[in-house]
Order: structure tokens, then C-alpha cells, then sequence
């Protein structure tokens, strides 16, 4: 795990390592155990180097082939590095290191830009091939390692994070209104689009390949879900065997390291799963880690102590306390890079921090679960809707709405009327290829109330959910309802939220490596094959899972419902007098992207009564969060800096 950074077109040798060592210096948190920097005459390459597999100099990076035709640097873990050495040796290939890097040089030198097929991890990477004048970048799969780019003054420039390319002199930083009200409807910006105007991520599973100051942009790899009534049809026991042993594997080969290899552990099914099978796999030698609340409505610890028992590791519980949250947040938004609608990341940036004061560099976790194997409650919403509209008369449908909220009590004394109204029920047609997710995109959007005029007039006529409809894949409409719902939560909000700001941002901002064996692809396209039943099996979610676990979780861990990750949103900020000022009208003026007057009154409502709804606590934070961002853009590097 690192940070990469680069350029492609000419610079003076002098300019260029100067500019490559600020950048490097942008991400230096990503990796703070060493630097290298290469520069030939169309391309400059640099890294920050998180030392984890091969310790020795020998996996310093920039890293060349035997006559320097061909240059990496890479930003992540082949975890199946030692399979791909062993291949590549059987073909003739020879090493000098034991580092997965090399692996991925000699993959390139046998197979092209087909290489990436043969991986199995998680990966950003840069390529210099100096023989073809090409360059080539690739991100992973499911999009867990990030990479940024833009083209200025004729030069094509990449990095892990935003704020390396803003090192590069007239490369200014600016807020970009279309990902702002993407944000505010869809929870994240639609790849390749970023929070600033004219910087770009190369979305998940793509590769792209820069040639005489042209981009091509690839697919390497597509979730696809089969045909409704097709699918995996084996029996269940079949099904729930393969996936432990697939799930065994895919967390073998994450243990695979040369430093300690740590476990999140939250207490739920997931990251329990994780953990036991981590804890067989590695006897007497893991250590777990979890976040602990003050707060009985968030906190888990009496979970996560039941699994640490039950396995017999060492736990170590970090306490998120009243006011950690709102201390922490500038510094998150800062990693973030982007505005958030909700506090989440805030805790997971202190449990890094906790990890890393361990001298732990790697952890595994349970994220991708959820989306695979549908456990979100917002797949078991969109069956009841369904399940509801073809009867909107009945009074008994609408109570199924509270078996899936027990943890939000002001539900529980609903009215059936109330219920039926609060999750739309009859809103929207069972064909719209949205339906699982409007009623969250109509309550997120409704945080655009506080945007301001101007920017109203800046966005009139753009629908940002309107865009995601027509950017789904032509065999989307054949896909069974919840497997479409699984894509749009898979493609959007896994790697536009979860895996950023929640993931690889929080970790990285401590030099620690998330690894998530849920996510192996072979897992993915597993659980992608699997039918409905096997995943939601009535209002049960990730049933073949819970089969699959059988015998490893205490019955109950096992057994436990789903409580998602959450923690204190506009509350936390009660005493944060930077929060105060953020939102002051002086300063809502001054950045110009909300409107002071009924930003006032949400205001006033959080002081006297405070915010129970999601709408008013996601508005609230994604402003504050957007505040902080517009506050902490880093100025532009001066010309010839």
C-alpha cells in the first residue's frame, strides 16, 4: 500500500523533481516508510512507499525491468502474488525481489495491458512503457484503491489523492455545483466526476492509456447479474459450501504479509465472519479492533466482546466519545476530499489511528458483505414497497416496516397509514430501474432546500438521479429487482462513499491498508450468480451467508439482526465553535453555495429542539462538511514553484 503520483509530457529535469517531490509530499501519509522518484524525458514518476510485503530496499518503488524499458508505480497488494511468480517463473520469467511490484512488472512484460485479468487484488498502478511511448493506468475491480487525474497545460498528470495534483502550478482547486448535487442526491459524485471541476477518477475496473497526449478510456471487467429466473440454482448446502470456501480463501491469501495483520471487528456478522476465519487461519497471532460509543444507541462493544471471547483474541475497543467526533472532522474532510452527509468516517479515522499506535499496519474487514449478499435494510424496504403497492389498501402490509427498523424506536408506535406514507409506498412504479433507491434519493435531495439561489440557477434542469438512470447497463431492465438494487448500491455507493471515505481515506490517513476478502472478485461474481432467495430470503438478508457461517459465530452473533454502522451526526457538533462559524451567515455567504437564511433556521431547530430527522442531520453535515472543504482548498501552487 502507497501513494503514487506522476505526469506524462515534458518538463525540465530540475522542474520535475521538485514538482514530483511535492506531490509525493501531499500523500506522504499514505506511505511513510520511504520515497522514490524517477524522471525521463516524457514521464516522471513518484511513490511514497507503506512497506508491507518484501521490507527490504529491494521493493523500493519506482521499479524497473532489467533494461528500463518498462517502469510501475503501485499503489496496493496482488494477493495472489505468490500463484502469479510461480506462473510467470514456469514461463521463463525470472526475479530479483520477493515483492508483489515485480510481480506485476514481469505480469506486464508477458501479457500487455492483459495482465490485469491475472490479478487478484486491490490496486491503483501507473505503467511507463518506454518502448510502445505509453502510458497506462488501471484501477481495481471494485474500486477500493483510488486514482485521480487531469490534463493541464498539455500535460497529463495522476495521483492517489486530489491534493497531489493540486501541487502542479495552475492546477486550482474548485468546487465542481454538478458533484455537489450529486452528493446531495446519490451520497457521492458518479465516477469519473469529482468533488472539483477538471479533476477525475478512473472509475472502478477501468484502465485508461495515455499515447501522444491522448486518453483512452477501457472496461476491463463489469458486475453483471444474470437473467431473472436464471441463476445459480444448486442446492443450498452446495451453494453455502462453496462460499466458505471461497470466503477461506480470499482471507488466506489477505493474511499474506510481512508485518502483523490486524482484524476490525464491529460485533456484527460480517466482520465476525472475517475474524473467525482469520483467527483459524493465523492461531494465537491476530489481534481485533473495534470502535466503541458512549451513546447505548450506537455502540456494539458488548458484541464485539462476546466474538473476541469466543475466540480468544486480543481485543482492543477504541472509545469514540462526546466530542471526538466534531475534534476530528476537519481532519477527515481533509482525507475525504469530498463533502459527506454523514459523521461515519469520523470514528473509522480514529480507529486507524488506534491501529496504527499499535504498530499494526494491515487490517481485515467485513465492508462488501452488505452489498453481495444483500444485507442493507434498503433491499428489504424495496421488497416491502413492492410487496405493499400490489395491495395499498391492506392494513397488516405496512407493519413488515417495523421489522426491519427495531433499532429506530419512534418508528415502532406508527400507524399503518404513516408507514405506508413515510417509505412511499404507491410513489413510484415498480419499473422505474430506480425504485429500490428514490425514496433515499427524494429525503437525501431534500437537503437542496438549503442551497442558494445561485447555485439553484447554476444546476436548473440537472438531475442527478436522472444521469445514473441512463449511465445503467442495456441488460439492467432483464435483472431480477433486487439484483438491480445490488448494482446501484454495488456501483455507486461502495466505492463512492464506503470504500473512500469510509475505507481507503480513514486508513490511509494513518498508513494502514484495509483489506476486505468479501470483496475478492471471485467472491463478487459468486454472490452476482446466486438467485434472490439465496441472499433476501423473505425479510432475511444475507441468508446464504448465515449458512455458511454455520459453527463458526456463537449462536448469538449468528443470529443476530442487522444493525447498520452509524454514528452521532449534527449532535456531536453542539459545543464545536468552528462549526458555529462555519455556518454563520457571514461565512455561507462568502463561499456563495447556500442559502444563510434557511440555513438560520435549521440552526435555530438544532439548538432549541435538536435533529432527529435524517434529512435535517444530512443536510446538516454535508453543508458543515462542505464548509470545511471550501475552507481548507489548498491555495495554488505558484508558477515555478
Amino acid at each position: 500500500m502507497c501513494g503514487i503520483a506522476g505526469y506524462h509530457g515534458h518538463l525540465p529535469a530540475g522542474e520535475a523533481q521538485a514538482l514530483l517531490q511535492r506531490m509525493c509530499a501531499a500523500i506522504a501519509h499514505r506511505g511513510p516508510d520511504g520515497q522514490g522518484i524517477h524522471v525521463e524525458a516524457e514521464v516522471g514518476f513518484g511513490h511514497r512507499r507503506l512497506a508491507i510485503i518484501d521490507l527490504s530496499e529491494d521493493g523500493a518503488q519506482p521499479m524497473a525491468n532489467d533494461d528500463g524499458t518498462v517502469r510501475v508505480t503501485y499503489n496496493g497488494e496482488i494477493f495472489n502474488h505468490v500463484e502469479l511468480r510461480s506462473m510467470l517463473e514456469a514461463r521463463g520469467r525470472r526475479f530479483r525481489t520477493s515483492s508483489d511490484t515485480e510481480v506485476l512488472l514481469r505480469l506486464y512484460e508477458e501479457f500487455g495491458a492483459e495482465c490485469i485479468s491475472h490479478i487478484n487484488g486491490d490496486f491503483a498502478f501507473a505503467i511507463w512503457d518506454g518502448a510502445r511511448r505509453r502510458l497506462l493506468l488501471a484501477r481495481d475491480r471494485m474500486g477500493v484503491r483510488p486514482l485521480f487525474h487531469t490534463m493541464h497545460e498539455g500535460r497529463f498528470y495522476f495521483a492517489s489523492e486530489a491534493k497531489a495534483l493540486f501541487a502542479v502550478p495552475g492546477i486550482a482547486p474548485e468546487i465542481d455545483p454538478v458533484a455537489l448535487d450529486q452528493i446531495f442526491t446519490l451520497w457521492a459524485p458518479i465516477a469519473p466526476r469529482t468533488a472539483f471541476k477538471g479533476i477525475f477518477e478512473l472509475p472502478p475496473a477501468h484502465l485508461m492509456i495515455v499515447e501522444e497526449g491522448r486518453t483512452e478510456l477501457r472496461p476491463y471487467w463489469a458486475l453483471s447479474f444474470p437473467d431473472a429466473g436464471d441463476g445459480d440454482n444448486r442446492s443450498r448446502a452446495a451453494l453455502a459450501e462453496e462460499l466458505r470456501t471461497l470466503l477461506e480463501d480470499a482471507t488466506r491469501i489477505r493474511l499474506r504479509a510481512d508485518v502483523e495483520v490486524g482484524s476490525l471487528l464491529s460485533g456484527g456478522l460480517d466482520s465476525s465472519v472475517i475474524t473467525a476465519l482469520a483467527a483459524r487461519l493465523a492461531p494465537g497471532r491476530l489481534r481485533s479492533f473495534g470502535v466503541t460509543f458512549d451513546d447505548p444507541e450506537f455502540d456494539e462493544s458488548a458484541w464485539q466482546q462476546t466474538m473476541a471471547q469466543a475466540l480468544g483474541v486480543t481485543h482492543h475497543a477504541v472509545a469514540c466519545r462526546a466530542g471526538d467526533i466534531a475534534a476530528m472532522f476537519p481532519a477527515v474532510i481533509r482525507h475525504c476530499e469530498r463533502s459527506v452527509l454523514r459523521t461515519a468516517p469520523a470514528p473509522l479515522y480514529r480507529l486507524a489511528r488506534s491501529v496504527r499506535e499499535q504498530s499494526v499496519k494491515v487490517v481485515l474487514s467485513g465492508e462488501g458483505a452488505d452489498e453481495i449478499f444483500a444485507g442493507y435494510d434498503i433491499f428489504r424496504e424495496a421488497r416491502i414497497r413492492r410487496f405493499c403497492g400490489r395491495q395499498p389498501e391492506s392494513r397488516t402490509r405496512p407493519h413488515l416496516f417495523r421489522r426491519i427498523y427495531p433499532y429506530l424506536p419512534s418508528l415502532q408506535q406508527q400507524s399503518p397509514e404513516y408507514l405506508a406514507a413515510f417509505f412511499g409506498v404507491g410513489v413510484d412504479s415498480p419499473e422505474d430501474p430506480l425504485f429500490s433507491h428514490r425514496p433515499r434519493f427524494r429525503t437525501t435531495a431534500g437537503g437542496k432546500m438549503f442551497f442558494s439561489p445561485e447555485l439553484r440557477s447554476t444546476l436548473a434542469g440537472y438531475d442527478a438521479a436522472g444521469e445514473l438512470a441512463s449511465l445503467l447497463p442495456d441488460d439492467f431492465r432483464r435483472w431480477h429487482p433486487l439484483h438491480q438494487a445490488q448494482y446501484l448500491e454495488t456501483r455507486l455507493l461502495l466505492p463512492g462513499y464506503i470504500l473512500s471515505s469510509q475505507g481507503d481515506r480513514m486508513a490511509m490517513a494513518h498508513g494502514v491498508e484495509g483489506r476486505f476478502p468479501f470483496l475478492d472478485h471471485r467472491m463478487v461474481e459468486f454472490a452476482s450468480r446466486l438467485p434472490p432467495e439465496a441472499k433476501l430470503n423473505g425479510l432475511r438478508e444475507k441468508h446464504i451467508l448465515r449458512e455458511a457461517a454455520t459453527g463458526l459465530l456463537p449462536p448469538t452473533i449468528a443470529n443476530r439482526p442487522k444493525q447498520p454502522y452509524r454514528a452521532p451526526d449534527s449532535a456531536s457538533f453542539r459545543d464545536a465553535n468552528y462549526a458555529a462559524d462555519l455556518l454563520s451567515p457571514a461565512a455561507i455567504s462568502a463561499t456563495g453555495l447556500f442559502n444563510p437564511a434557511t440555513i438560520a433556521k435549521l440552526l435555530e431547530k438544532s439548538r432549541r429542539s435538536g435533529l432527529s430527522g435524517f434529512r435535517d442531520n444530512a443536510a446538516f453535515v454535508g453543508i458543515l462538511s462542505t464548509q470545511l472543504l471550501s475552507k481548507d482548498l489548498p491555495k495554488p501552487a505558484p508558477s515555478g514553484a
